[in-house]
């Protein structure tokens, strides 16, 4: 018969030892530069559609060693931190209102469903005229990209509080709001966290939206200038850095979130 360690490992869900996760991802990631190598360093593709892994670093050197590369970081990081967190700050009471109130639900709910499906993309022109081309309108941009999702994001992590939990503070003889500040609040806010890690990735794909199409500077505006010069490159390169500056606050956001709720990350 096969061990209790076997059988553990066999299990669906089965926990993995911090070295074996590591080395799970990076095998990952080395795969398919391994592939991308292969393809592109014996002329399979011609390098003008896809460069090679040492061209596009080398791209990335260049632009970092003038400057540009993070001039552009620092200004989208910017524009991505401010335009998130107003959309947070927003998002967040009025999602709580409407897990706790179905007066608030039925009012809100039916509005944010009809605006979340309206594309994002189609309001650029307009925010271009309305806000002109500075941060502003990239803020406006990352606020409709992402305020509509997440307040219903929030307002589902609310619900999925006990009502047991709401029952026992109303048998205490707690007010409203108190039940919500001490256990609707605290309860919901591991999934509202979640919530905002997931919105944080929307925030940088309708950032780099705004910045392809109204900027004169950001990762977003420089794959435009060079794809005038197709210089793929270092189009390729710049989408490179967006995907490790999502991974990274990806995974900083991960990390807070299991230190801060440990206690609900117990597994049976």
């Amino acid at each position: 018969m096969p061990s209790a360690k076997r059988r553990k490992s066999r299990r669906l869900r089965a926990p993995l030892r911090r070295s074996q996760r590591i080395a799970a991802s990076l095998a990952t990631f080395v795969v398919l530069l391994a592939l991308w190598a292969a393809v592109t360093e014996t002329g399979m593709v011609d390098p003008l559609f896809l460069p090679s892994p040492s061209a596009v670093a080398q791209a990335l050197v260049d632009q970092a060693t003038q400057g540009v590369l993070w001039s552009d970081i620092g200004t989208s990081v910017y524009r991505i931190t401010v335009g998130y967190l107003i959309a947070v700050v927003m998002a967040v009471p009025l999602g709580v209102m409407m897990g706790v109130s179905e007066w608030v639900l039925s009012a809100i709910e039916p509005l944010m469903d009809f605006i979340r499906y309206m594309p994002v993309v189609a309001f650029v022109p307009l925010t271009i005229i309305w806000a002109g081309t500075d941060d502003l309108q990239k803020f406006l941009i990352i606020w409709m990209g992402t305020f509509f999702q997440l307040v219903l994001l929030v307002c589902d992590a609310v619900m999925q509080v006990p009502q047991n939990l709401i029952d026992f503070g109303e048998t205490l003889g707690m007010k409203k709001s108190r039940i919500i500040m001490r256990i609707v609040f605290p309860s919901s806010l591991p999934r509202i966290w979640d919530a905002l890690r997931v919105s944080l990735g929307w925030a940088w794909t309708w950032l780099v939206v705004a910045e392809l199409v109204a900027a004169t500077s950001g990762l977003g505006y420089r794959i435009t200038v060079s794809q005038r010069y197709f210089a793929t490159d270092v189009i390729i390169g710049y989408v490179v850095v967006l995907g490790i500056l999502g991974l990274f606050f990806d995974q900083v956001m991960r990390a807070i979130g299991k230190r801060a709720f440990k206690r609900w990350e117990a597994r049976p």
